[in-house]
């Protein structure tokens, strides 16, 4: 195993991964919702059935779970199903560490911007 990987044998995110932030869950992603209970932190991985192109027979939600076990949960199942992964952060938990987050509206203003 070298440095970069954890005992399960994953790597860590990195500043290069990038993720849409979201108001709402979206109907074709995966969304992970970042939550604050007091000092507790949690995630929970949820998709609806339609955006896995029927590989999924129902909806799924994770529950929740512990903020960095719902991360690399969500980027996993993402991965496994090929699917966008965007990130919905009201109470502002995502680390830098974690990839850059970004909005939708913001790149669409940055391509329509005169050069």
């Amino acid at each position: 195993m070298n440095q970069d990987e954890s005992a399960a044998g994953e790597k860590p995110l990195s500043p290069a991964n990038r993720f849409e932030q979201v108001d709402e869950p979206a109907d074709d992603a995966l969304t992970l919702t970042l939550a604050r209970d007091g000092e507790k932190m949690s995630g929970t991985v949820s998709c609806p059935a339609a955006a896995t192109g029927g590989r999924l027979p129902k909806g799924f939600n994770s529950g929740e779970m512990p903020l960095k076990e719902s991360i690399r949960s969500a980027v996993r199942l993402a991965n496994d199903f090929k699917l966008a992964l965007v990130i919905l952060d009201p109470d502002g938990l995502w680390q830098p560490e974690w990839g850059t987050l970004y909005r939708w509206d913001d790149e669409a203003e940055d391509a329509a911007a005169p050069g």
